[in-house]
């Protein structure tokens, strides 16, 4: 048996995303061009963003396709910068990469000031010192970027707070795991910007899309063609966009059934493990991710041993993987770097079972006791040496 407990990463597609995506990739025609073939190729990825607009509730011209939601992060922190003349932007601390090295690249390279909201020991944003910021320096300030949830622990960020904290300043958020995963409206919380990916929910990787208010035209990151708004250039990947919408049309993700997988979950590893440290539980979270501490351990050891028993996690985000180091979310919430390392992320979705949650129980116990006992070896090699 094999159990995939990574859908944080990337989830399965849905079979009726990858029928949508196979019919349209045998369909010929350019988006762009103005000829029979041109146009009911153009018909369907319109057709798909008010499917998406819909589901995410906005205007359809406000939703930008991009090449996955690392890009529209990149656009919109970017070209919100850009487009407002000021020298501040904000962030919180607990951002994915995405939306963090697109803001330092910008102080590294275009002399922005990054600074970075702190949050609580539970992994939310401390609104007191949003707060506080904003009448200190709220004029000086560009844009604001919040995650609505986070891609490590789950927890639910304060995003309607921070709009009305925030009055007239652009704010921006990545929603990356909380689309089609909890209410979700773009319209409702007085969002400027947002972030969503295919990939999270059901659809193919590598389309995403940076919803941006109509009257808003930021500076481009590519220039051509003059697609979406002439936002974002080049060729629109019809197949990926149309099998996107299938996949958020189809309402295949049972919120309900998962939160009670990972509740199931989380008791059975403390049942098993009562020195185990659940991350951000006592704050709202996402039906399906599971950040858990284990004292004595090594999250990559860890990772390995879980692997080798057919069960797959992750120490964190999958765009950071392959590099050792302490996650800065778990750093952020105030674990030293050492319990941060010693931490592993079980992310549940649409095809995990209870069959999955009580096989990687039954191994559990004897993965954390061989991570404690290399943990514990490595320690006693490093004070010899």
């Amino acid at each position: 048996m094999s159990v995939y407990l990574d859908h944080a990463a990337t989830t399965p597609m849905f079979d009726v995303a990858i029928e949508a995506m196979n019919a349209s990739l045998r369909i010929l025609g350019n988006p762009s061009s103005l000829h029979t073939e041109g146009r009911a190729t153009r018909k369907d990825v319109e057709d798909a963003r008010e499917k998406i607009a819909q589901a995410v509730g906005c205007l359809p011209s406000e939703v930008i396709f991009t090449g996955s939601g690392t890009e529209a992060n990149n656009a919109a922190i970017k070209g919100l910068y850009w487009h407002s003349g000021k020298p501040v932007i904000v962030v919180s601390s607990i951002e994915h990469h995405a939306v963090l090295d697109p803001a330092l690249w910008l102080a590294e390279h275009e002399g922005a000031q990054v600074i970075q909201l702190p949050v609580n020991s539970d992994g939310v944003v401390d609104l007191e010192f949003l707060k506080t910021l904003i009448a200190e320096r709220g004029s000086e300030i560009a844009l604001i970027s919040v995650m609505h949830s986070n891609n490590e622990t789950g927890v639910l960020q304060p995003l309607a707070e921070i709009v009305k904290l925030a009055g007239d300043i652009p704010v921006h958020t990545d929603a990356v795991q909380s689309f089609t995963k909890v209410p979700l409206s773009y319209r409702d919380l007085g969002l400027f910007a947002m972030t969503i990916s295919a990939h999270k929910v059901g659809g193919p990787l590598g389309i995403g899309a940076l919803i941006l208010r109509r009257a808003v035209e930021i500076p481009p990151l590519l220039h051509g063609g003059g697609q979406e708004r002439d936002i974002r250039s080049g060729t629109l990947n019809a197949p990926a966009i149309v099998a996107f919408a299938a996949a958020v049309e189809s309402h295949l993700y049972d919120a309900a059934k998962i939160s009670q997988l990972r509740d199931s979950f989380e008791a059975g590893v403390i049942a098993a493990r009562p020195d185990a440290v659940i991350n951000g539980k006592n704050s709202p979270r996402l039906p399906g991710i599971s950040n858990i501490t284990f004292p004595g351990t090594q999250s990559d050891s860890l990772l390995l041993l879980m692997d080798s028993e057919k069960v797959s996690c992750s120490t964190g985000a999958a765009c950071t993987a392959g590099v050792h180091r302490p996650s800065h979310v778990l750093m952020a919430m105030g674990l030293s770097d050492v319990v941060a390392q010693s931490s592993l992320r079980f992310s549940l979705g649409s095809s995990s079972t209870q069959d999955d949650v009580d096989y990687t129980l039954s191994v559990l116990p004897r993965v954390i006791e061989r991570g404690i006992a290399a943990q514990a070896t490595r320690s006693l090699g490093a004070g010899r040496s």
